[in-house]
């Protein structure tokens, strides 16, 4: 081939290829802006003092259901949303919550609930209630968490409304009179 031939082939591929650079530039920008900030070493505990806290849990999920005679009925839902607390000693601003329950008309409900914060902390707790057909008044008790809510205590009550409920067996809902305390806490929490 002949050099100045070679000269104008480079030339072309070196054209071609710059704008994937640049493509690919941009791309790693925009993916460094949108990665997580870092987060803080030793987040600081929740402490020993108690904390109260009140808030609006708003969730959507599913739900399925199985009579048991004309009377009661028997089922398990599993809700996703955001928990939004206020007070001047609340533990955090806001949690995306999530809960696993199963409610019987006639005996009640029990579940389970994880609130993750926004570096990742996590505090979970067992859910109890009426959920009957009577009352539906729920109660949850702190168990354990991780980061900053490690060794976590307290509670919280809340009555539970659904808005939405679908055939197929979608639901979405929200707490009324959410209210609770918590304290303890370890700053050297288990990571999930």
């Amino acid at each position: 081939m002949h050099p100045q031939s070679v000269f104008a082939e480079r030339s072309r591929s070196l054209r071609a290829v710059r704008p994937l650079r640049a493509v690919a530039a941009v791309l790693a920008i925009a993916a460094a802006g949108c990665s997580p900030a870092p987060q803080t070493a030793g987040a600081s505990a929740i402490g020993a003092e108690w904390r109260d806290f009140e808030g609006t849990w708003t969730a959507a999920g599913s739900r399925q259901s199985i009579a048991l005679g004309a009377d009661r009925k028997a089922s398990v839902s599993t809700l996703r949303g955001s928990l939004l607390l206020s007070g001047a000693s609340r533990p955090a601003v806001g949690f995306r919550a999530e809960a696993v329950v199963l409610n019987d008309s006639a005996t009640g409900m029990v579940g389970r609930a994880v609130w993750t914060d926004e570096r990742g902390d996590q505090a979970w707790s067992e859910l109890r209630g009426e959920g009957t057909a009577t009352g539906n008044r729920i109660v949850g008790t702190f168990v354990a968490g991780t980061g900053r809510y490690a060794g976590v205590t307290g509670n919280y009550e809340f009555s539970w409304r659904f808005v939405l409920e679908t055939e197929d067996g979608t639901v979405q809902g929200q707490s009324v009179g959410l209210k609770g305390r918590v304290r303890g806490g370890s700053a050297e929490g288990v990571r999930p």
